[in-house]
């Protein structure tokens, strides 16, 4: 398994972010299945303030490149990538276009 780790802003705005943390409370089936069916095993999202941070473990054969295709030709996925950027802002450092910023790993706890 591979764990990659990302962050995005949500929109500094109380009502926004309740209505973010509100849609995942469940998430879309279709978009749940998307995210499966790329060889995503595990993702969880965290948010401190508007800040969050994901975490996704995938499948050896996990492609970024095959997911972003994958994504761009579902409807359903569109609609709610669409809705989520209306609470979502990104990073002041994010290159144009940039929604989760992949985070270098700069730690890890030694073995024993």
């Amino acid at each position: 398994m591979q764990r990659h780790c990302f962050a995005l802003d949500l929109k500094d705005d109380p009502e926004l972010i309740a209505a973010y943390k509100a849609y995942h409370v469940k998430g879309w089936p279709e978009v749940l299945e998307s995210i499966r069916a790329a060889g995503i095993t595990v993702m969880d999202i965290y948010l401190t303030g508007n800040r969050m941070f994901m975490i996704m473990e995938v499948k050896e054969n996990f492609s970024f490149e095959n997911k972003a295709q994958a994504d761009l030709n579902n409807e359903i996925v569109q609609q709610w990538e669409q809705l989520m950027w209306k609470h979502q802002q990104a990073l002041p450092f994010a290159k144009p276009g940039e929604k989760w910023v992949l985070m270098d790993k700069i730690f890890t706890l030694p073995a024993n």
